[in-house]
């Protein structure tokens, strides 16, 4: 029973996974409501700083500051974010992307990270769980049971024992 609860916090884990990856999408979230900020948050800048357009931190950057410009001119048209982003897809490949898509094989980049977390959790569960009923070694546990102290040959022991005391003295 025990195991049943095991496996349904695991599955309920990996629908909670998915759907945050599902949902994650900047790009999706710039296409609801085109503005400068979504847009240019979805978008990576290509000077070489590894930051969105929209936290480009060059004042000057030859890449951040037209694209910019150029997006307030496309919202200013009319365009929807999902137009804006798709001519830059285009025009510029992936790499222009801030995040992955959650299509496809990108779906990976989103859910293989919390399913090694989770993999990884089951097996030192499972792994200690088998370290623990493994017997001592020897084959003697380390702390006797109260069955081998009722035992009759405990009791035999004792009863000699106490003979050879009393011989003794």
């Amino acid at each position: 029973m025990r195991r049943l609860g095991f496996y349904a916090a695991a599955l309920g884990g990996l629908v909670l996974v998915f759907s945050f990856a599902l949902g994650g999408d900047l790009a999706v979230r710039a296409a609801e409501r085109p503005t400068l900020a979504t847009i240019s948050q979805a978008l990576t800048c290509q000077c070489g700083c590894g930051l969105t357009v929209a936290n480009c931190n060059h004042p000057t950057c030859s890449f951040s500051v037209p694209v910019r410009e150029q997006i307030e001119s496309m919202i200013g048209k009319g365009e929807s974010g999902t137009q804006i982003i798709a001519f830059y897809r285009q025009k510029y490949g992936e790499k222009i992307l801030s995040a992955p898509t959650t299509e496809g094989f990108n779906m990976v980049a989103w859910v293989m990270p919390f399913l090694v977390v989770v993999l990884g959790g089951a097996l030192i569960v499972y792994s200690a769980r088998r370290w623990r009923s493994l017997p001592a070694p020897g084959g003697a546990s380390a702390v006797p049971s109260p069955q081998a102290e009722a035992s009759p040959f405990d009791a035999e022991l004792k009863d000699r024992l106490a003979r050879e005391i009393r011989e003794r003295s």
